[in-house]
């Protein structure tokens, strides 16, 4: 494909006025010329406000589909009491949810925004990139357009890469199928492609700071291209490179497609396999060699070893299989997380870590509409009850989009920031009807987040990686006097947990339990078996890595203690053989299963005082004084 349609405005695109990156540039772009291209935008924009009202089912036949089931069984799950057509309208048809998308259309641009934009030579610049990538990989055969088959629509997607700290690290522009557009069974069959769990990372980088590990992150390009394409798909040419009365039939696996990442997974397993690493059944991404131990998030893989020339040469053999492996640097900034030493040794090793997200904080804070003459809170809740769906409450009145803050807010705690783990799962139960109480609570984390923007977990390992700890505890009925009694969510009980390998935070939980617990002994032992069900699987976990490094083993067969601030709960946890009353018997079952574990994994579960329980930052809105006494024992600060 030699035909190159660079937009004719990029000749004389505003961008040369830009003083900072084109000093010597001057401004070419008259008054005649920006009128003109105000005009051509405002057509562009009409034509595609045309096709989304083409496209868009009215609200009867969204009502009246299939989807609609679906979305009430959602949204009572969710504690929403409207009507379906009133949801629909609000919030889940396709006009409406394109009027929300922009939160993060800055840094996810269309194809007119970014070629009528100020950075649109660098968009253009990508998409060259991407397509010379695509032809030097026969991604394609440029055909002529096939009678009687199914040719997929193409699509571009930009998007600005940030480093952690915000600023824009590299332009991506990504050529894409319509997977949407694919029948099921017919254009494929299997999706599912799993990730690494950040469990595994977490354990891998407090090893990594116990054994002086060198760590190196590496991106894979075009990942999804590596694999061959398992059926016969045709695809439109890319906008700006077309060609009439031709089109694309795919040779590898494109971007879009719904058996993508799938078919990636296999190869990228396969190429680890041949270099000598064997897939972990614990985490199917997690990799261990003879040196080398890799953790893959799609194509984002982090590699350990004791020395650097090991992960040099593995990166090597990967490549001589065909993957086009980029080394970026050390473990720092992987996934959007920075990764940073607080403290080395005489060796220059590192002894102490801190995960930070700086950047994503402060995206929520801008987000969110918050300056400097917003001050800070000390903690991200009310400690005078929890968050209420507030029926009768005042409607939204802010300019951001709640549901995007909130799925902001949700990757920021399941990273780095386990103290809000309460505050935003209560947040997230009200996405679907937002009031204007949710608002002031989501608005009361982001305040929290502006005074400590530069905080994160500290991992400081102290014993070994075999002395795992659990926190588990339940708040019985916490919303119980809050609700309408008569809502049966009012009295569901909340779990919370958190999991501590060598006193470093590696798993934690905040949620309402799925059944209703008639007592506070009910409500803990729910919570202690659901706990259970995370530290069985880090147990596994952190075996696997004391058998390849060598670990030495400590007292106890594990020393895996679970600390619980209910006496009932810790009576029956301990009683052998096992035996309930008239009041436990309707939890039987997951108390004769945790005791099975608790014997056999020679666990100890041990009385702890409340002031201790580090599972209540989990479960309950905490005072100042106790909530900051939580806080340095769990992240360090």
């Amino acid at each position: 494909m030699n035909i190159r349609q660079m937009p004719e405005q990029l000749k004389h695109h505003p961008v040369t006025q830009d003083p900072v990156r084109y000093p010597d540039e001057k401004a070419r772009m008259s008054l005649t010329f920006a009128k003109q291209q105000a005009r051509d935008k405002a057509q562009v924009d009409l034509r595609y406000t045309n096709m989304i009202e083409e496209a868009t089912p009215t609200l009867e036949e969204f009502v009246n589909s299939r989807l609609s089931q679906f979305i009430t069984l959602s949204t009572n799950n969710a504690c929403y009491s409207g009507s379906i057509t009133e949801f629909v309208c609000q919030d889940v048809h396709p006009a409406f949810l394109n009027a929300k998308m922009g939160i993060s259309k800055a840094d996810n641009p269309g194809w007119t925004e970014a070629m009528s934009g100020p950075e649109a030579a660098e968009f253009w610049k990508a998409a060259e990139v991407e397509i010379a990538t695509l032809e030097k990989m026969k991604a394609w055969k440029v055909v002529d357009i096939p009678e009687g088959k199914k040719v997929l629509p193409s699509l571009w997607a930009f998007k600005k890469k940030r480093l952690p700290s915000g600023e824009v690290r590299k332009y991506k522009a990504r050529f894409t199928a319509r997977g949407d557009r694919q029948t099921p069974d017919v254009d494929f069959t299997e999706t599912w492609a799993p990730v690494v769990q950040w469990t595994t990372v977490r354990m891998m980088l407090i090893l990594a700071t116990q054994l002086d590990l060198k760590s190196y992150s590496a991106d894979v390009s075009c990942a999804f291209l590596h694999s061959d394409i398992d059926s016969e798909v045709y695809v439109e040419m890319p906008r700006g490179f077309k060609q009439p009365g031709k089109c694309l039939r795919l040779l590898k696996s494109l971007y879009g497609l719904r058996q993508a990442p799938r078919l990636f997974w296999k190869y990228l397993t396969k190429s680890m396999e041949e270099c000598g690493l064997k897939q972990s059944s614990l985490d199917p991404c997690l990799f261990i060699g003879e040196k080398v131990v890799a953790v893959c998030y799609v194509d984002d893989i982090l590699f350990f070893a004791k020395d650097e020339a090991d992960i040099e040469k593995l990166m090597v053999e990967l490549r001589n299989t065909g993957l086009l492996l980029e080394k970026e640097s050390s473990a720092a900034g992987f996934l959007g997380v920075d990764i940073k030493p607080l403290k080395v040794d005489s060796d220059g090793n590192a002894t102490e870590l801190e995960l930070t997200q700086c950047g994503l904080i402060d995206r929520i804070i801008t987000n969110m509409g918050l300056d400097s003459r917003d001050h800070g809170k000390a903690t991200p809740t009310d400690s005078k009850g929890p968050l209420t769906r507030d029926l009768d409450g005042e409607p939204c009145m802010e300019d951001f989009s709640y549901p995007a803050i909130v799925g902001q807010l949700l990757y920021l705690t399941g990273h780095t920031r386990p103290e809000l783990a309460y505050a935003v799962n209560q947040c997230a139960r009200y996405m679907f009807n937002p009031k204007r109480s949710h608002e002031l609570a989501l608005l009361r984390i982001g305040k929290y987040l502006k005074a400590t923007r530069t905080k994160g977990i500290v991992i400081k390992p102290t014993g070994g990686l075999l002395n795992i700890n659990a926190y588990p505890d339940a708040d019985f009925a916490g919303m119980y006097g809050h609700e309408n009694d008569t809502d049966p969510a009012c009295v569901k009980s909340r779990t919370g947990f958190v999991i501590l390998a060598a006193n470093c935070p590696i798993s934690w939980k905040s949620t309402l339990q799925t059944k209703t617990a008639l007592s506070t002994m009910e409500a803990e032992i729910s919570a202690l078996a659901h706990c259970m069900k995370e530290v069985v699987g880090i147990m596994d976990l952190a075996k696997l890595f004391s058998e390849y490094y060598g670990l030495e083993e400590v007292k106890t067969k594990f020393n895996i203690t679970i600390h619980e601030d209910n006496s009932g709960a810790l009576v029956l946890a301990n009683t052998i053989p096992p035996e309930y009353t008239s009041r436990s018997k309707f939890y039987h079952i997951e108390t004769i299963w945790f005791r099975e574990q608790i014997v056999t994994r020679g666990i100890e579960v041990v009385k702890i005082e409340t002031t201790e329980q580090l599972g209540d930052i989990f479960t309950k809105g905490l005072t100042k004084e106790v909530f900051e006494y939580l806080r340095k024992k769990l992240c360090g600060w």
